[in-house]
């Protein structure tokens, strides 16, 4: 089994520029360069990862909207067709709509499908969910994950869910395990604090966690993972991240012993 490499982006539906109407977010360019990054490690398939209602598998076929968000606009998880997307059942939620919308925008054209992963779901479920997705990679396979996930939605008075002064340390300890890729800190993200906090990403993250994990746990004590979170911030009350994370490579690294 090899788990190659993870990006890990938030999915404000801002973040597509039909949405954004022009607006300046700078977490969109942090995003596109990390999924283009992502893309760059080569996987054989990458798995979009992201909040919904249920636990659910989506297929390439799959089709997100946006028309919620004033625009109609439909994006198809799979590589475009001539001619409008047309929604498939289950449709893709919003975090993976834009996941799709990433992959579309960093010029992925290879394998790919989604899970979606309800905020609800405990550590140990998330965690279940990532290592059986390194299980199920084939023979010589290289597989690669989207994480999609916002942090907390109460970072300042204005924010959706208004102020909550706990809102910026949790925030932190998750910006602080991605950038030390550290799966056991990602794990220890509280989820009845993350449900107060409206942090959306926290079951996502641990899916991540998870597999990381269960891809190191048969490694040699040689095998390094790199990581890098290239940008921290909370523009509109909601706390957003990006990382990358690949395996082999640099400057900072989590070896399993």
């Amino acid at each position: 089994m090899t788990f190659v490499a993870a990006a890990v982006c938030p999915h404000p539906p801002l973040l597509v520029p039909e949405v954004g109407r022009g607006e300046q977010v700078q977490a969109r360019a942090a995003a596109v360069d990390a999924v283009r990054r992502l893309c760059a490690a080569r996987p054989d398939r990458i798995v979009v990862v992201g909040d919904a209602p249920a636990e659910t598998r989506y297929g390439p076929e799959s089709t997100g909207s946006l028309a919620g968000f004033g625009v109609d606009l439909r994006v198809p998880l799979g590589p475009s067709a001539a001619g409008p997307a047309a929604i498939v059942e289950p449709a893709l939620p919003l975090s993976l709509t834009v996941g799709a919308w990433l992959l579309a925008s960093a010029g992925w054209s290879g394998d790919r499908s989604a899970l979606g992963v309800p905020a609800g779901h405990s550590t140990r479920a998330a965690a279940g969910l990532g290592e059986r997705l390194v299980a199920q990679v084939g023979r010589g396979e290289r597989l690669a994950l989207l994480v999609m996930g916002d942090g907390s939605a109460r970072r300042t008075l204005k924010a959706p869910g208004g102020l909550d002064e706990r809102a910026a340390a949790f925030d932190a300890a998750a910006a602080a395990a991605l950038a030390g890729l550290d799966p056991a800190a990602l794990l220890d993200l509280d989820p009845a604090l993350a449900t107060e906090l409206l942090a959306a990403g926290r079951a996502s993250w641990q899916v991540l966690g998870g597999a990381l994990l269960a891809a190191t746990r048969d490694d040699t004590p040689a095998e390094v993972w790199s990581s890098e979170l290239t940008y921290d911030d909370a523009p509109y009350g909601v706390g957003y991240l990006v990382a990358v994370w690949n395996r082999g490579g640099a400057q900072r690294g989590w070896e399993s012993g």
